[in-house]
């Protein structure tokens, strides 16, 4: 004996609500994946071009606004100040030290950190300039 229910008769469904919610989950993740990937600085400078190669250790950023200030990740520092924190992070940590200054900056303020920055011991500096 066979009996009926109702349901032998209903086709199968894909519910759409469930998978837009999965979809829009799945947005939102590579939106703040993709926004989490961007790299801020803080300190807004137009960077003059040039060509080289690219650094591959760990880096320490001085940047060296159009007023030609320098701040040492986010905070301003003197040029004295400014040489012996990095000296320091660099002997504890070897990295790479890189200027990242503003094309109006003063040209001066550049070298003579640059030179300092020789001075104290510290091997590998450079200007941080934007590709061609």
């Amino acid at each position: 004996m066979r009996l009926e229910t109702g349901y032998e008769y209903k086709k199968a469904r894909i519910e759409l609500i469930p998978l837009l919610d999965i979809v829009f989950l799945l947005l939102v993740f590579f939106i703040y994946a993709i926004l989490s990937m961007s790299v801020h600085q803080g300190v807004r400078v137009t960077l003059p071009a040039a060509s080289g190669e690219s650094q591959q250790k760990a880096i320490v950023r001085i940047v060296l606004d159009a007023e030609s200030t320098l701040s040492l990740d986010g905070a301003p520092c003197d040029m004295n100040d400014c040489v012996k924190r990095v000296a320091e992070r660099v002997r504890r940590t070897p990295s790479a030290v890189l200027i990242r200054g503003d094309r109006q900056a003063e040209l001066g303020i550049g070298i003579e950190l640059l030179s300092r920055l020789r001075t104290a011991g510290v091997p590998s500096v450079a200007f941080e300039v934007q590709g061609r």
